[in-house]
């Protein structure tokens, strides 16, 4: 049996995999019109969409609720406003983006690509997501009910989490959120609702959580190496503070 893929080469491959897929697929170009017509006819769910190079066209405010998106290029394309709730975007390419207010709540984003995308305001409440937003400016978003964390039951080629490395999630929502083994090093969580969130075996190294609410969030075993831990609401019903790693490495009032 072959080893492990190491941790840090999950995310790199599933990305690879993806675009290796696109190259072999040469999936033939629809416009906005087209897009409108399949899902009228089809109606939500279809596979009418599914694979098809939907790239750099105009998709602002459309109605895509529960379609099936499953690789779709959406590199470029506007969907700013689209309703894309309960739609399947696994291994979708959202690369550059405008998902501006777009509402995807209840959807699946399992190796979805978002490098570059515009993200602001959108409604990521009750997804299931594998994905990598490292870095991104996720301010305000709403990940309230969604599931980001690793699913032990379910890992062949080593762990796969989502990542929000570096991401800028100030005031976010992440209440009742799965954040499990989720990558959180260096995010600024700053003022975020994690009240009932799961972060057990988070990685929260020199994560920012400045008056965060953290009321009844289990953060058992995370790992908070430099973090800066002030100011934060509800301490006191926290489950699993005396578990926390490198606590004494983190910054505290």
């Amino acid at each position: 049996m072959p080893a492990p893929m190491p941790i840090k080469g999950v995310t790199a491959a599933l990305a690879l995999a993806a675009a290796l897929s696109w190259a072999a697929a040469g999936a033939a170009e629809l416009g906005a019109a087209e897009v409108r017509a399949i899902l009228a006819e089809g109606g939500a769910g279809t596979q009418g969409l599914s694979q098809k190079d939907l790239s750099g066209i105009d998709l602002a405010g459309i109605d895509f609720r529960g379609a099936n998106l499953f690789a779709t290029n959406l590199t470029g394309s506007d969907l700013s406003g689209a309703d894309l709730s309960g739609a399947n975007l696994d291994r979708a390419k959202l690369i550059e983006a405008d998902l501006t207010g777009a509402d995807l709540s209840g959807a699946s984003l399992f190796a979805t690509l978002f490098h570059g995308a515009t993200l602001t305001g959108v409604n990521f409440s009750d997804t299931r997501m594998v994905a990598d937003l490292g870095g991104m400016d996720l301010t305000g978003a709403d990940f309230s009910g969604a599931t980001l964390g690793a699913d032990m039951r379910n890992q062949p080629m080593g762990l796969m989490r989502t990542s929000l490395k570096g991401a800028k999630l100030h005031g976010a929502d992440f209440r009742g959120a799965d954040l499990s083994r989720t990558a959180l090093d260096f995010a600024d969580m700053s003022g975020a609702d994690l009240t009932g969130a799961n972060l057990t075996r988070a990685e929260m190294a020199g994560i920012n959580l400045t008056g965060a609410n953290l009321t009844d969030a289990d953060v058992t075993d995370a790992d908070v190496a430099r973090a800066k831990l002030v100011g934060i609401i509800g301490r006191a019903s926290v489950h699993g503070w005396e578990t926390l790693r490198n606590l004494d490495q983190a910054t505290l009032d």
